[in-house]
Protein backbone atom coordinates (compact mmCIF):
# COMPACT_ATOMS: atom_id res chain seq x y z
CA UNK A 1 0.00 0.00 0.00
CA UNK A 2 1.26 3.63 -0.91
CA UNK A 3 1.59 5.99 1.68
CA UNK A 4 0.43 9.58 0.67
CA UNK A 5 2.60 12.43 1.00
CA UNK A 6 1.33 13.46 4.49
CA UNK A 7 2.05 9.83 5.75
CA UNK A 8 5.59 9.80 4.13
CA UNK A 9 6.26 13.46 5.59
CA UNK A 10 5.13 12.42 8.67
CA UNK A 11 7.24 9.31 9.19
CA UNK A 12 10.30 11.25 7.95
CA UNK A 13 9.56 13.83 10.49
CA UNK A 14 9.60 10.77 13.22
CA UNK A 15 12.38 9.48 12.17
CA UNK A 16 14.23 12.71 12.27
CA UNK A 17 12.81 13.26 16.02
CA UNK A 18 14.07 9.79 16.86
CA UNK A 19 17.39 10.21 15.72
CA UNK A 20 17.71 13.17 17.23
CA UNK A 21 16.48 12.04 20.69
CA UNK A 22 19.39 9.01 20.22
CA UNK A 23 22.02 11.21 19.16
CA UNK A 24 21.45 13.31 22.53
CA UNK A 25 20.83 10.06 24.71
CA UNK A 26 24.14 8.88 23.85
CA UNK A 27 25.87 12.22 24.16
CA UNK A 28 26.46 11.58 28.05
CA UNK A 29 27.81 8.20 27.32
CA UNK A 30 30.53 10.26 24.35
CA UNK A 31 31.34 12.49 26.52
CA UNK A 32 32.38 9.90 29.56
CA UNK A 33 34.13 8.32 27.16
CA UNK A 34 36.05 11.48 25.97
CA UNK A 35 37.17 11.95 29.81
CA UNK A 36 38.48 8.47 30.23
CA UNK A 37 40.87 8.74 27.44
CA UNK A 38 42.12 12.26 27.62
CA UNK A 39 44.47 13.09 30.33
CA UNK A 40 43.71 14.59 33.64
CA UNK A 41 44.95 18.27 33.10
CA UNK A 42 42.34 18.62 30.48
CA UNK A 43 39.56 17.42 32.31
CA UNK A 44 40.04 19.73 35.21
CA UNK A 45 40.37 22.69 32.75
CA UNK A 46 37.50 21.72 31.39
CA UNK A 47 38.73 21.00 27.89
CA UNK A 48 37.34 17.87 26.96
CA UNK A 49 33.84 18.14 25.56
CA UNK A 50 32.43 15.00 22.88
CA UNK A 51 36.59 14.49 22.12
CA UNK A 52 39.53 12.97 23.88
CA UNK A 53 41.83 16.65 24.07
CA UNK A 54 45.53 14.99 25.28
CA UNK A 55 44.63 11.21 24.75
CA UNK A 56 46.03 8.92 27.16
CA UNK A 57 45.46 5.61 28.38
CA UNK A 58 46.78 6.21 31.47
CA UNK A 59 43.64 6.48 33.43
CA UNK A 60 42.73 2.68 32.05
CA UNK A 61 46.19 1.36 33.08
CA UNK A 62 45.48 2.72 36.24
CA UNK A 63 42.39 1.56 36.60
CA UNK A 64 43.29 -2.20 35.42
CA UNK A 65 46.24 -2.40 38.03
CA UNK A 66 44.36 -1.52 40.93
CA UNK A 67 43.17 -5.27 42.67
CA UNK A 68 40.24 -3.27 44.20
CA UNK A 69 38.67 -2.74 41.02
CA UNK A 70 39.02 -6.30 39.70
CA UNK A 71 38.01 -7.73 42.82
CA UNK A 72 34.62 -5.96 42.62
CA UNK A 73 34.61 -6.61 38.78
CA UNK A 74 34.29 -10.16 40.13
CA UNK A 75 31.58 -10.03 42.54
CA UNK A 76 29.82 -8.01 39.71
CA UNK A 77 30.18 -10.68 37.41
CA UNK A 78 29.48 -13.99 39.89
CA UNK A 79 26.14 -11.76 40.73
CA UNK A 80 25.09 -11.05 37.95
CA UNK A 81 25.26 -14.39 36.56
CA UNK A 82 24.40 -16.21 39.99
CA UNK A 83 21.62 -13.54 40.31
CA UNK A 84 20.05 -14.16 37.33
CA UNK A 85 20.09 -17.78 36.97
CA UNK A 86 18.46 -18.07 40.52
CA UNK A 87 16.03 -15.64 39.57
CA UNK A 88 14.90 -17.22 36.36
CA UNK A 89 15.07 -21.33 37.51
CA UNK A 90 12.83 -19.84 40.61
CA UNK A 91 10.49 -17.46 38.45
CA UNK A 92 9.71 -20.41 36.03
CA UNK A 93 8.92 -22.93 38.18
CA UNK A 94 6.57 -20.24 39.88
CA UNK A 95 5.02 -18.79 36.67
CA UNK A 96 4.49 -22.56 35.21
CA UNK A 97 1.68 -23.55 38.04
CA UNK A 98 0.21 -20.11 37.72
CA UNK A 99 -0.37 -20.77 34.08
CA UNK A 100 -2.48 -24.12 34.59
CA UNK A 101 -5.89 -23.14 35.22
CA UNK A 102 -6.39 -27.01 36.83
CA UNK A 103 -4.41 -26.03 39.65
CA UNK A 104 -6.23 -24.93 42.80
CA UNK A 105 -5.61 -22.00 44.60
CA UNK A 106 -3.40 -20.14 41.76
CA UNK A 107 -5.73 -17.26 42.17
CA UNK A 108 -4.81 -16.64 45.32
CA UNK A 109 -1.59 -17.14 44.65
CA UNK A 110 -1.35 -14.69 41.84
CA UNK A 111 -3.69 -12.32 44.15
CA UNK A 112 -0.33 -12.38 46.63
CA UNK A 113 2.18 -11.57 44.46
CA UNK A 114 0.12 -8.91 42.61
CA UNK A 115 -0.38 -7.29 45.87
CA UNK A 116 3.35 -7.06 46.26
CA UNK A 117 3.83 -4.58 43.52
CA UNK A 118 1.33 -2.66 44.97
CA UNK A 119 2.46 -2.78 49.27
CA UNK A 120 5.78 -3.65 50.32
CA UNK A 121 7.57 -4.00 53.92
CA UNK A 122 9.37 -1.36 53.48
CA UNK A 123 13.67 -1.02 54.35
CA UNK A 124 13.55 -1.88 58.00
CA UNK A 125 11.42 -4.81 57.84
CA UNK A 126 13.28 -6.48 54.62
CA UNK A 127 16.54 -5.64 57.27
CA UNK A 128 14.92 -7.85 59.54
CA UNK A 129 14.14 -10.31 57.56
CA UNK A 130 17.73 -10.64 56.13
CA UNK A 131 19.61 -10.69 59.45
CA UNK A 132 17.09 -12.90 61.24
CA UNK A 133 17.90 -15.44 58.04
CA UNK A 134 21.41 -15.06 58.71
CA UNK A 135 22.16 -13.36 55.23
CA UNK A 136 23.87 -10.31 56.73
CA UNK A 137 27.46 -9.99 55.19
CA UNK A 138 27.48 -13.04 53.05
CA UNK A 139 27.09 -13.03 48.99
CA UNK A 140 23.95 -14.28 49.66
CA UNK A 141 21.73 -11.27 50.47
CA UNK A 142 22.76 -10.16 46.51
CA UNK A 143 21.11 -13.45 45.39
CA UNK A 144 18.05 -14.37 47.74
CA UNK A 145 15.93 -11.30 49.02
CA UNK A 146 15.80 -10.55 45.18
CA UNK A 147 15.33 -13.50 43.26
CA UNK A 148 11.74 -13.30 42.12
CA UNK A 149 10.17 -9.92 40.90
CA UNK A 150 6.55 -10.18 40.46
CA UNK A 151 6.14 -8.30 37.38
CA UNK A 152 8.55 -10.95 35.88
CA UNK A 153 6.33 -14.10 37.37
CA UNK A 154 3.55 -12.30 35.28
CA UNK A 155 5.10 -12.09 31.89
CA UNK A 156 6.22 -15.76 31.61
CA UNK A 157 3.36 -16.73 32.91
CA UNK A 158 1.15 -15.27 31.07
CA UNK A 159 3.69 -16.51 28.24
CA UNK A 160 2.78 -20.50 29.23
CA UNK A 161 -0.39 -19.41 29.02
CA UNK A 162 0.32 -18.73 25.33
CA UNK A 163 1.45 -22.50 24.90
CA UNK A 164 -1.51 -24.89 23.06
CA UNK A 165 -2.10 -27.66 26.06
CA UNK A 166 -2.26 -30.41 23.30
CA UNK A 167 1.29 -29.89 23.46
CA UNK A 168 1.25 -30.48 27.31
CA UNK A 169 -1.34 -33.15 26.93
CA UNK A 170 0.96 -35.17 24.29
CA UNK A 171 3.53 -35.28 26.63
CA UNK A 172 1.53 -36.26 29.20
CA UNK A 173 0.51 -39.36 27.53
CA UNK A 174 4.04 -39.99 26.14
CA UNK A 175 4.65 -40.43 30.37
CA UNK A 176 6.21 -36.99 30.84
CA UNK A 177 6.46 -35.65 34.44
CA UNK A 178 5.29 -31.61 35.13
CA UNK A 179 9.21 -31.35 35.69
CA UNK A 180 9.94 -32.52 32.27
CA UNK A 181 7.03 -30.74 30.54
CA UNK A 182 8.53 -27.69 31.89
CA UNK A 183 12.11 -27.79 30.98
CA UNK A 184 11.58 -29.81 27.95
CA UNK A 185 8.64 -28.41 26.02
CA UNK A 186 7.48 -25.08 28.30
CA UNK A 187 11.06 -22.94 28.48
CA UNK A 188 11.96 -23.86 25.31
CA UNK A 189 9.36 -21.91 23.37
CA UNK A 190 9.56 -19.24 25.71
CA UNK A 191 12.73 -18.22 25.11
CA UNK A 192 11.83 -14.82 23.77
CA UNK A 193 10.15 -14.21 27.70
CA UNK A 194 12.73 -15.38 29.46
CA UNK A 195 15.75 -13.53 27.09
CA UNK A 196 13.49 -10.28 28.21
CA UNK A 197 13.87 -11.64 31.77
CA UNK A 198 17.37 -12.57 31.74
CA UNK A 199 18.28 -9.09 30.37
CA UNK A 200 15.94 -6.94 33.16
CA UNK A 201 17.95 -9.42 36.06
CA UNK A 202 21.38 -9.42 34.79
CA UNK A 203 20.61 -5.23 34.13
CA UNK A 204 19.14 -4.77 37.54
CA UNK A 205 22.02 -7.18 39.35
CA UNK A 206 24.92 -5.05 37.45
CA UNK A 207 23.69 -1.88 38.28
CA UNK A 208 22.34 -2.74 41.98
CA UNK A 209 24.61 -0.97 44.86
CA UNK A 210 22.10 0.11 47.39
CA UNK A 211 21.82 -4.03 48.89
CA UNK A 212 25.25 -4.26 49.25
CA UNK A 213 25.76 -0.81 51.37
CA UNK A 214 23.12 -2.21 53.38
CA UNK A 215 23.41 -5.96 54.28
CA UNK A 216 27.29 -6.42 53.18
CA UNK A 217 30.13 -4.79 55.27
CA UNK A 218 32.86 -6.77 54.19
CA UNK A 219 34.73 -4.73 51.48
CA UNK A 220 35.68 -7.66 49.72
CA UNK A 221 32.28 -8.41 48.95
CA UNK A 222 31.18 -5.21 47.88
CA UNK A 223 30.38 -5.32 44.12
CA UNK A 224 31.76 -2.86 41.17
CA UNK A 225 28.96 -0.13 41.92
CA UNK A 226 30.19 0.58 45.61
CA UNK A 227 33.45 0.42 44.34
CA UNK A 228 32.29 3.25 41.97
CA UNK A 229 29.95 5.35 44.77
CA UNK A 230 33.43 5.26 47.00
CA UNK A 231 35.89 6.12 44.01
CA UNK A 232 33.33 9.32 43.71
CA UNK A 233 32.35 10.06 47.27
CA UNK A 234 36.48 9.72 47.97
CA UNK A 235 36.87 12.51 45.13
CA UNK A 236 33.75 14.98 46.65
CA UNK A 237 35.13 14.99 50.37
CA UNK A 238 38.74 15.79 49.17
CA UNK A 239 37.69 18.75 47.17
CA UNK A 240 35.24 19.81 50.15
CA UNK A 241 38.59 19.39 52.34
CA UNK A 242 41.37 21.18 50.51
CA UNK A 243 39.30 22.93 47.34
CA UNK A 244 40.01 22.74 43.97
CA UNK A 245 43.13 25.16 43.78
CA UNK A 246 45.16 22.52 46.12
CA UNK A 247 44.11 19.43 44.28
CA UNK A 248 47.37 17.28 43.95
CA UNK A 249 48.11 15.04 41.01
CA UNK A 250 46.38 11.83 42.45
CA UNK A 251 43.31 13.62 42.88
CA UNK A 252 43.75 14.83 39.48
CA UNK A 253 43.70 11.34 38.29
CA UNK A 254 40.82 10.82 39.93
CA UNK A 255 38.67 12.39 37.06
CA UNK A 256 39.94 10.46 34.56
CA UNK A 257 39.94 7.08 36.85
CA UNK A 258 36.15 8.04 37.32
CA UNK A 259 35.75 8.03 33.93
CA UNK A 260 37.61 4.91 33.02
CA UNK A 261 35.88 3.07 35.79
CA UNK A 262 32.38 3.92 34.48
CA UNK A 263 33.15 2.71 30.84
CA UNK A 264 34.77 -0.62 32.56
CA UNK A 265 31.09 -0.90 34.02
CA UNK A 266 28.71 -0.33 31.51
CA UNK A 267 30.74 -2.26 28.40
CA UNK A 268 29.98 -5.11 29.66
CA UNK A 269 26.11 -4.66 29.63
CA UNK A 270 26.78 -3.34 26.51
CA UNK A 271 28.22 -6.34 24.62
CA UNK A 272 25.59 -8.76 26.30
CA UNK A 273 22.79 -6.21 25.16
CA UNK A 274 22.66 -7.09 21.24
CA UNK A 275 22.70 -11.11 21.96
CA UNK A 276 19.33 -10.47 23.45
CA UNK A 277 17.73 -7.62 21.44
CA UNK A 278 16.08 -9.82 19.18
CA UNK A 279 13.87 -11.73 21.46
CA UNK A 280 13.33 -8.92 23.73
CA UNK A 281 10.34 -7.04 21.76
CA UNK A 282 8.34 -10.21 20.82
CA UNK A 283 9.39 -11.25 24.75
CA UNK A 284 7.57 -8.20 25.88
CA UNK A 285 4.76 -7.66 23.77
CA UNK A 286 3.70 -11.12 23.88
CA UNK A 287 3.98 -11.74 27.99
CA UNK A 288 2.12 -9.04 28.56
CA UNK A 289 -0.79 -8.96 26.49
CA UNK A 290 -1.50 -13.20 26.41
CA UNK A 291 -4.28 -13.00 29.59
Amino acid sequence: MKLTLGERIGSSINSIFLGLFAIAAMLPFIHVAAQSLSSHHAIVSGMVTLWPVEFSFDAYREVLNENAFWRAFQISVLRTVAGTGVSILLICLLAYPLSRSYIKGRSAILFLIVFTMLFQGGMIPKYLVVKATGLLDTFWAYIIPNAIGAFSVIILKNFFQSVPQELEESARIDGASNVGILFRIMIPLSMPAIATLCLWSAVGNWNAFFDAVLYVTNRHLHPLQVYLRELIMFNQSNMNTNGPSSLDNSLLALESLKAAALMASTIPILILYPFLQKHFVKGIMIGSVKG
